[in-house]
Formats: structure tokens, C-alpha cells, sequence
């Protein structure tokens, strides 16, 4: 991806962890009586592809609850520490975006998926932190950057993509990465600056801003309403921005956010992609 979000309400405790605008739509934020359904946590037994089945049977539950259509919430498979062979398990599986969070994995895995890359059938997100000196690795390989979060930064990317001749249609992708939660521990720009920064961005050559990215608050130490208000707060940061009206801002639609725990959360909030690992994979082999 301005409506103000009414303060979130507290879905049942059972509840473990676009062809349109978002931003048109209401959220459970603002209507109560819809909350996301109550689900499994844990990755289901069998092969990728089963697994697969279930996220998306998740998903699709949790955006139905919501008065959402399955179709504006993309699946993102996070293939952190997942072998080549894993990655075109779940590409022959049907997943067509995925994410890493590691240059150096993104690097090792690139050969694998080039094909896929090469006729256009799949999109590869950097979900990682990206330093300045790994930007020409990322740039050889990604299709989007989701954890944009300063100027810097971004005027690094962005004349490094010129230089490339990576404008107009093949601008690279840009998300900028909010830090709904203030934790020292997570990066992102400040709730309260990541719409000046997002205006910013939009206005740079060979960056085509896209949307807005935040790692939620840890349900196992955060109550299901603090998590919600922190998804409702990026959907708030969105929606300004789209209503702003400055230049590059109208294609701001998506909201990244949401993961294994608490996805049915995030859809209910207006997320547009959730990034999922280990209820795809099953739980993470030793980096």
C-alpha cells in the first residue's frame, strides 16, 4: 500500500498465533464483530506442498473472516536457512515470491531460481537487513527490498540503480520498514518519521515505491490486541501516504506483515503479503 484505525479490539483468546486498494476497505479494527478464526499454530504434518495447503487454507479462512477476498493477500515463503532443493520444492508447489533475509543465502540460492527470474514467474524479496557494501549482490538477484529504512540508504540503492539503467519499468521495487513495536532489537524507521521518509523515497529515480513492511510484536510476550494495534498503526501510515498524494506515493498500496504466528491477525488488519517460513518448511535447521 487517511482512515484513522479505531483502537483494535481484542479477538477471542483462542486465537493463537489486490485487485482493489486496500486502503478502500474496512478493517476488523473498525468493525468488531469480524475476527480472525481460530487456527493451528504448528506447521502441519507431510511435504511442502501439504503445508503449503494448509497456510493457504489459513490465509483464505482469516480474509473471508475479515470480508476480504483470498486474492488481495499474497503468500511470501521466507526460505531462511532452506536449502536450494527446499526452495524448488515449494516453487514446483506453486509459490511464486519468496523472501530471504541473508545476502549471503540469496547469493548461494540465485543460481537455482534464475530460471524462474528469467521468464518472469517468480518475484524474490530482500526481507533482511541490507548493508550499503552488499547492495550490487542484492540488486543481481532481488526483485523488491522490503526493509528500506533510511535515505541513506535509499539514495545508495537509488543511483546504483541508474547507474544500471534500472528505471521507469524496471525500477527496483521498494518497501519502506516501519518499527511499529519501538524495540531496539528490530530495525525500521520510527512510526512518527516513516512517512516523510516514504515520500522521499517515492521521489528518487530507479526506486518505485511500493508499500510498507513491520515485524509485529511476539505474540508469546504481547497480548493479540497490542499486536493488532501495531499492524493497524502501519495500515494508518499507509493510508496517509496514499492520501498524501505526493509523487510516486499512489503505488504505496502494500502492507507486509504477518508471519507463521500470527498471519489471521494481519489479514484482519488490511495486510496485503505475509511472510511465512516455518509453517511452510517446518521448523529451521541450525543456520
Amino acid at each position: 500500500m487517511p482512515d484513522q484505525p479505531q483502537p483494535a479490539t481484542q479477538p477471542p483468546a483462542a486465537q493463537p498465533s489486490a485487485a482493489e486498494t486496500p486502503a478502500a476497505k474496512p478493517s476488523a479494527a473498525e468493525n468488531p464483530a469480524t475476527q480472525p478464526p481460530a487456527t493451528p499454530r504448528e506447521p502441519a504434518p507431510g511435504t511442502v506442498a501439504d503445508r503449503l495447503a494448509t497456510v493457504r487454507g489459513r490465509i483464505a479462512a482469516a480474509a473471508d473472516a475479515a470480508g476480504r477476498r483470498p486474492d488481495e493477500v499474497r503468500l511470501l515463503v521466507a526460505t531462511k536457512t532452506q536449502t536450494a532443493d527446499a526452495v524448488l520444492e515449494a516453487l514446483a508447489a506453486g509459490v511464486d515470491l519468496i523472501g530471504e533475509n541473508r545476502v549471503q543465502e540469496l547469493v548461494a540460492k540465485a543460481p537455482a531460481v534464475a530460471g524462474r527470474l528469467a521468464d518472469g514467474t517468480l518475484q524474490v524479496h530482500m526481507i533482511g537487513h541490507l548493508q550499503r557494501n552488499k547492495i550490487n549482490q542484492v540488486l543481481a538477484t532481488a526483485t523488491g527490498l522490503e526493509t528500506l529504512d533510511s535515505l541513506d540508504l535509499a539514495r545508495a540503492i537509488s543511483d546504483r540503480c541508474v547507474r544500471d539503467g534500472r528505471t521507469g519499468d524496471t525500477a527496483l521495487d521498494v518497501m519502506v520498514q516501519v518499527n511499529v513495536t519501538g524495540e531496539d532489537s528490530k530495525s525500521g524507521v520510527g512510526p512518527d518519521d516513516a512517512g516523510v521518509l516514504a515520500t522521499a523515497v517515492a521521489a528518487l529515480p530507479g526506486l518505485r515505491l511500493t508499500g510498507f513492511m513491520t515485524i509485529g510484536a511476539r505474540l508469546e510476550g504481547a497480548s493479540e490486541q497490542t499486536v493488532r494495534a501495531g499492524f493497524a498503526r502501519l495500515r494508518a501510515i499507509r493510508d496517509e501516504v496514499l492520501a498524501s498524494g505526493a509523487p510516486g506515493t499512489g503505488s504505496a498500496t502494500e502492507l507486509s506483515m504477518g508471519m507463521t504466528g500470527d498471519l489471521e491477525l494481519a489479514i484482519v488488519e488490511g495486510a496485503t503479503i505475509v511472510r511465512v517460513g516455518t509453517a511452510v518448511f517446518g521448523p529451521r535447521p541450525a543456520p
